[in-house]
């Protein structure tokens, strides 16, 4: 009895790990390149099986379920036209790359515009690079050559927060994108979908908040009426 508390547990933590991966999508669903996230789970029991690096047995804990990992779908999404001079897309593969302090870091977020001195940057003040790594410049009309700024390629993508992800970079020109003006990127969150989703996950929390409530109950008359002489009358 004591293992299916363990086991509800176990699938409410998952549960709850997917409903804060899902809220933040939710929240991203109109911002311009966000790509959205998706929790995978496993048997616990797998879990500990590749955890027993010292030979020790552990046990298994048959349905228990544990998230795994979060995993980021950076696929392209459609475009839609701004009107914007410095709004900018990648139609297909690649990425743009600005300097941060941290280094640099590559978007699909290409909601750019002017610094005083004007570069190009991105909304947090980052310089977007052009093709051969340097700074782009916003000419005196405002407007940017789209040619000019730069598409890398990026392997291994990984969120670092504010839409900004890092990799290991193939250079610039090798990505087979290409960058147009007056366009953005959607977001690629599914709201409908994703409220499907949300709604779903609710309910699996539920049902394991249920499951530890009924086993509570139960080992709760256990103790004190199955030992009592009068059986708890």
């Amino acid at each position: 009895m004591e293992r299916g508390l363990y086991i509800a547990a176990s699938g409410m933590v998952a549960e709850q790990m997917r409903q804060d991966q899902i809220a933040n999508d939710l929240a991203n669903a109109s911002t311009p390149g966000y790509k959205a996230d998706r929790v995978t789970q496993r048997a616990f029991a797998d879990l500990l099986l590749s955890n027993t690096a010292t030979g020790q047995t552990v046990g298994g804990l048959t349905t228990g379920v544990a998230a795994d990992r979060m995993v980021t779908d950076v696929s392209p999404q459609p475009l839609r036209d701004t009107g914007e001079p410095l709004d900018l897309a990648i139609a297909g593969d690649g990425w743009f790359g600005v300097q941060t302090a941290q280094g640099t870091r590559y978007t699909r977020n290409g909601q750019f515009t002017a610094a005083g001195d004007g570069t190009l940057t991105d909304q947090l003040g980052n310089p977007v690079l052009g093709r051969n790594g340097q700074r782009v410049k916003v000419d005196g009309d405002g407007h940017v050559n789209a040619s000019d700024v730069g598409v890398f390629a990026l392997a291994d993508p990984a969120k670092q927060g504010d839409n900004l992800f890092t990799g290991t970079a193939g250079g610039t020109n090798t990505a087979t994108g290409a960058v147009r003006s007056g366009a953005l990127e959607g977001s690629g969150v599914d709201p409908a979908r994703t409220m499907v989703d949300m709604i779903a996950s609710f309910r699996a929390f539920e049902a394991g908040q249920k499951v530890i409530q009924t086993i509570d109950e139960s080992l709760h008359k256990t103790a004190t009426q199955v030992g009592s002489p009068n059986g708890g009358a």
